[in-house]
Formats: structure tokens, C-alpha cells, sequence
């Protein structure tokens, strides 16, 4: 099965694969200034932070503990697809699959597609954190030291070609994204997304995505307000990098948590709430809060099986199959590249 991959000759500057990798890549992608970032947030209306920012090793921490709470049913629901269903993304895969993650991990899912699948030909890992990347990636090539491993360190969401290198094999262009990444993104920005990783892919390319689905407001709501506290301090954890990184001069305590699903945007949102009158000083600037105001972190898009799909034909895919759990609160889409 042949997969037109989007390729290009390896740019001049040399980027050096420790020897139990087939290349790395290093496009040395912008990581973002974290005060300049912080200052036009705050300075906007209304204002808001990139959640980018969560993923300091504290924040990492508590999402990892967050995953593993009652009320986030996101990450035990899709694992439970992804080893239920390896027969399936064997049977569509083929033989020889090359697998494309957007956003690199070394823990169950990847590992457990590459389980399921015939004889994968490589596994490439695209990330915009150099060292988590290369470090995920050379465990999993110790681990399996049949498949090619590949790693680019790249803004995944921006437009990007694979290498040469990648081209391993000639079976199936496989991306995956899971964990419901794409609801981080606007509609409308998910389809640019979408469209990108189409091009990528090429003709005779697929897609396995996970989606979360619009559900009861209940479960929604509880999802990210569990009752260990756990998502309130990981978007409270956030004020204090400012502090702790940045020199910003605040109380966290005199912010709270919110969380709540906005039914007209189809869409969980992350707040940090004032709870007085009060201004946060960073850079030599004061920005002032009124009791109430809120600091918005985080949106979390929420689909129909109907609505995802007509997105994703939108950016360039043919929907081929779909599978949801018992409750119907998460979905795995298999997409084709359109001809």
C-alpha cells in the first residue's frame, strides 16, 4: 500500500540522531516567551493566558493525576478503545505502517497501537520539546527495536514538512492524534490544522484522531472539577510560574478555579476567578482585577460524531469509520485522505 508523503531534501544544517534513532530532526521551533505572553494576555479584554503554559514539571505532575481521577473519564475511556479495537486498526493499517504522532508520548496509547498493528515500519515522533522528545522516543526504540524511530522537534501545529528520512518503507502514511488534542483548538483553527496534517500525509494517507463528544453537562462539568481538587490547582499551579518564574507579584489565593461547559460554543471553559478587587504587577506593569474578572486559560472543544466529521471533510478527509465507548462520551475516528 503506497502513501504519497510530503518530502523534502534535509535542510543544510545537520542534525545529528544519537545512533539507536533512525534521524532527528531539530527545526529548533519558537517555544514561546512565557513574559511577553503573559503581558499581552493580561493587557487584552478579555484576559487570557495560553495553557501551554500548564506544563511546567509541576504541572505535568498534576495532569498526570488528573488522568487518573473518577470524573476524567477522557484518557481510561480512549485507552480502553485503543486495546479493544487493535484488530481493527491492524486489518485498516496493513502491513508496514509508518506511524506520525503529533505530539510524541512514550506511555500506553502509542505503545499500544504499535502492538496492535502488522509489522510497523517506523514510529515518527513530532514535538516541540527537544529533550522530552528524544528522551520518549529513545525509550521506545530500546523497546522496540524492530521498528525505525524517528524524531523531529517541531511546532506540530505549524506548517511542516517530513525529511527524506522519514520515508521508511513504503506502507501506509499513519498520523496519530489522541487524547482529544484537537478540542484545544477553535473550530476554525482545528480545520487549518487538519488541512496541514492532510498535506503531510499525502494521497493514500489516513488519520486515526481522537474526539471528545458533547455529553451530559453534568459529566462534563465534573470532569474538570474533580473533587480531589486536582484541575483546580494544575490552572492555579500556572499563577505561581509567574511568580516563581517571571517575578510577577500576585495571590494566588485570592484566585479561584472555574470551570464550566459553555453550551453555545460546545465548549469547556477554564477561568481563574478573582475573588476581589485586586491588580497583578509583572514587568513593571499593574494590571488591575475587579472582583469576579476572570483570567481565561483553557477552552476544550466538544463534538457530535456529525459535526467532527463534517469538520474533517472540510479539511480535506474522507470519514471512514467510527467508534465510540459504552456511554458515548468519546469517539476514534478513522479518517482517509481525500483523493
Amino acid at each position: 500500500m503506497n502513501a504519497s508523503l510530503d518530502l523534502r531534501e534535509k535542510p543544510a544544517r545537520e542534525n545529528r540522531a544519537p545512533a539507536d534513532l533512525a534521524f532527528f530532526e531539530d527545526l529548533e521551533p519558537p517555544l514561546g516567551d512565557f513574559l511577553a505572553d503573559a503581558s499581552a494576555g493580561l493587557a487584552s479584554a478579555p484576559k487570557t493566558l495560553s495553557p501551554k503554559y500548564f506544563y511546567d514539571q509541576r504541572g505535568s505532575e498534576l495532569f498526570e493525576g488528573i488522568c487518573e481521577t473518577r470524573e476524567y473519564y477522557v484518557t481510561r475511556t480512549e485507552i480502553a478503545l485503543l486495546e479493544k479495537l487493535g484488530p481493527a486498526f491492524a486489518e485498516k493499517a496493513g502491513k508496514g505502517a509508518r506511524i506520525i504522532e503529533y505530539g510524541s508520548g512514550a506511555g500506553v496509547k502509542i505503545r499500544t497501537l504499535l502492538d496492535a498493528l502488522d509489522e510497523p515500519a517506523a514510529y515518527i515522533a513530532i514535538d516541540i520539546s527537544r529533550e522530552h522528545l528524544l528522551s520518549a522516543t529513545r525509550t521506545l526504540a530500546a523497546d522496540y527495536p524492530r521498528i525505525a524511530m524517528g524524531a523531529i522537534c517541531a511546532d506540530f501545529t505549524a506548517p511542516l514538512t517530513l525529511p527524506r528520512e522519514a520515508a521508511i518503507g513504503d506502507g501506509l502514511a499513519l498520523g496519530f492524534l489522541p487524547g482529544s488534542t484537537i478540542g484545544n483548538f477553535s473550530p476554525e483553527m482545528a480545520e487549518l490544522f487538519l488541512s496541514r496534517i492532510a498535506a503531510m500525509l499525502g494521497k493514500g494517507g489516513a488519520l486515526l484522531i481522537g474526539v471528545d463528544l458533547k455529553k451530559d453537562k453534568a459529566v462534563l462539568d465534573a470532569a474538570y472539577n474533580d473533587a480531589a481538587g486536582l484541575t483546580a490547582a494544575f490552572n492555579l499551579n500556572v499563577l505561581r510560574r509567574m511568580q516563581n518564574e517571571l517575578g510577577a507579584v500576585l495571590e494566588p489565593d485570592n484566585f479561584m478555579h472555574k470551570a464550566f461547559f459553555n453550551e453555545e460554543k460546545g465548549r469547556i471553559e477554564m477561568h481563574l476567578e478573582s475573588l476581589c478587587d485586586q491588580a497583578v504587577e509583572l514587568g513593571g506593569t499593574r494590571y488591575p482585577f475587579a472582583k469576579g474578572e476572570t483570567l481565561h486559560t483553557e477552552n476544550s472543544h466538544k463534538y457530535t460524531v456529525e459535526e467532527f466529521t463534517r469538520l474533517a471533510e472540510k479539511a480535506g478527509f474522507a470519514a471512514d469509520t467510527v467508534w465510540t465507548d459504552e456511554n458515548d462520551y468519546f469517539s476514534l475516528h478513522w479518517l482517509n485522505v481525500a483523493a
